[in-house]
């Protein structure tokens, strides 16, 4: 089904929602942005959908191809949900470039005043996603330019000190648009990237615990806010709201044999007759994580 409506209003909502976070990229190299509750922001030109903060910025292209995936997964005695911003795998094409390339200033950076900053992709080879440094530091960029043409960076050694001192930016950018991370190592506050040489070698799409339909490729995800733990990921107050938006997402977004089976777990009723398969295994440590909150919230 194609993107209606009301899927882009969710999401644009979401996008609105300084508890939300969203990441673009690929398994093993993306970037991620989310935005402090009182940080300032600006909105970006007309047509454009995204806004950006001192830290980075976000702007999302939502095609109709796009297919929002909601999910839950336990993790240790709770669990984690997200929604996998989802593309058909024969959309994506393998990258025109291979190896570091001098993409010139770029042209389509939030902020405007980096637009003269010079771009360079890191030629990871990757079709959900280019991942690119960016900066218009004289001494930073000859030393990036001594790079070029090379068919592989060591991210470690070549791009991340160019972050770290803070001339330079990582943007990830794909066919959902792009996140930006400025000036800096990036944390858990606010934008954030990661490129994980060892994931990137397996080549896989996505965990394999992730029920993302056959057919399908992660390309981003949007993170609503949990219901347990802050944007830190530190253990908070249950709060029901929270938590009841999420099974919203679940029950327009996610696998609803899934959703039916936690329902019949969480009410005590009787269960549709399933195959004990991991999946059901994860869902019914989901539905036992969640039991005693929503026992309590009633």
């Amino acid at each position: 089904m194609p993107l209606d409506a009301n899927d882009r209003e969710i999401l644009l909502d979401a996008l609105a929602d300084p508890a939300s976070a969203w990441s673009l990229g690929a398994f093993g190299a993306a970037a991620e942005f989310r935005r402090g509750q009182d940080e300032p922001f600006a909105t970006l030109e007309a047509g454009r959908v995204g806004l950006r903060t001192a830290r980075g910025g976000v702007v999302l292209t939502l095609i109709e191809t796009l297919r929002p995936v909601a999910y839950e997964m336990p993790v240790g005695d709770g669990w984690s949900h997200a929604v996998a911003l989802c593309l058909p795998a024969t959309s994506l094409v393998p990258p025109a470039r291979m190896g570091f390339t001098d993409f010139g200033p770029d042209a389509e950076a939030l902020d405007p005043t980096r637009r003269e900053a010079v771009s360079f992709d890191l030629g990871l080879g990757l079709s959900p996603a280019s991942v690119r440094i960016r900066t218009d530091r004289p001494a930073a960029l000859d030393r990036l330019r001594a790079h070029r043409g090379s068919a592989s960076i060591d991210f470690d050694a070549v791009i991340r000190p160019e972050l770290v001192a803070g001339g330079a930016d990582l943007v990830v950018a794909g066919p959902l648009g792009r996140i930006e991370m400025l000036g800096g190592a990036g944390d858990a506050s606010g934008p954030r990237a990661f490129v994980v040489p060892k994931i990137l070698l397996r080549r896989l799409t996505h965990l394999a615990t992730a029920p993302i339909p056959v057919g399908l490729v992660p390309v981003g995800h949007l993170y609503p806010p949990h219901p347990c733990r802050d944007a830190a990921g530190r253990a908070m107050p249950f709060e029901r709201a929270r938590h009841d938006a999420f099974q919203a997402l679940l029950a327009r977004w996610g696998d609803r044999d899934g959703f039916a089976l936690k329902a019949a777990i969480l009410s005590g009723g009787p269960r549709p007759a399933q195959a004990a398969d991991r999946w059901v295994r994860a869902i019914e440590r989901v539905a036992g994580a969640q039991a005693g909150y929503l026992a309590h919230s009633r």
